[in-house]
């Protein structure tokens, strides 16, 4: 069966360079040209989806409805997970990066961004309140509901929906997409490919670019192949 992981297409926020994580902020042009690009890619390498995973944020939502047109394939099965959202960027969420490196300096922002279990500063409580209150969020525990997160912290929330959904979907033979985004996706990879907490800080999962496992009746990696236009 296969597993095929796709980061949601170029978002406004990554165009103007900002901290985005569970704000929902929309595909840029550059971002839906992405996404239609990673279905064709699909569609023109013959794989055929029994199910898709995506998460309640619409970036990632719309990139998987253009892949599954792209792919002539939009009648698959959509199942929309707040366990697959971007990591949680906490206060950063909104500002500007360079502006942010400017003020904390470029090595504190690279560990913020990139380290395994060091997460940024929580967004103030006020601003907690109100995403909690969204109603994507509010019957949930509260504790569920992150002020900040790192990759480790990612992962933990992942796997559950992991073991609960996209697992039994692939022991029952079903080929799945996941489109999400660039950390959810991350801390999948992590998991999968049995990466260590130091050599996960390099990985970088590109926007639109569909990363095909192909797995074993025990979900063992058989294969993994990345597509791009220039095959």
């Amino acid at each position: 069966m296969k597993l095929v992981l796709v980061r949601h297409g170029q978002s406004e926020w990554n165009l103007a360079n900002l901290f985005t994580g569970w704000t929902d902020v929309d595909l840029s042009e550059t971002g839906v040209s992405e996404a239609k690009q990673a279905g064709k890619l699909i569609k023109e390498a013959g794989i055929e989806f029994d199910i898709a995973y995506t998460s309640v944020l619409k970036r990632a939502i719309k990139t998987c409805q253009f892949i599954l047109e792209e792919s002539d394939q939009l009648w698959v099965p959509m199942e929309k997970s707040w366990r697959l959202n971007e990591r949680h960027y906490g206060a950063l969420q909104g500002l500007n990066k360079a502006e942010t490196a400017e003020k904390y300096g470029k090595d504190q922002v690279h560990v913020w961004r990139r380290s395994y279990n060091v997460s940024p500063p929580e967004m103030d409580v006020e601003q907690g309140k109100a995403f909690r209150a969204d109603r994507r969020y509010a019957m949930l525990d509260e504790k569920l509901v992150p002020l900040t997160e790192n990759l480790e912290i990612t992962l933990e929330r992942v796997m559950p929906f992991y073991e609960d959904h996209i697992a039994p979907s692939l022991k029952q033979g079903k080929n799945v997409l996941v489109a999400a985004h660039g950390n959810s996706l991350r801390a999948l990879c992590k998991y999968l490919e049995n990466i260590s907490d130091d050599v996960i800080t390099d990985l970088e999962i590109a926007t639109g670019q569909p990363i095909v496992f192909e797995l074993s009746d025990k979900l063992e990696i058989i294969s993994k192949k990345i597509l791009t236009t220039n095959e």
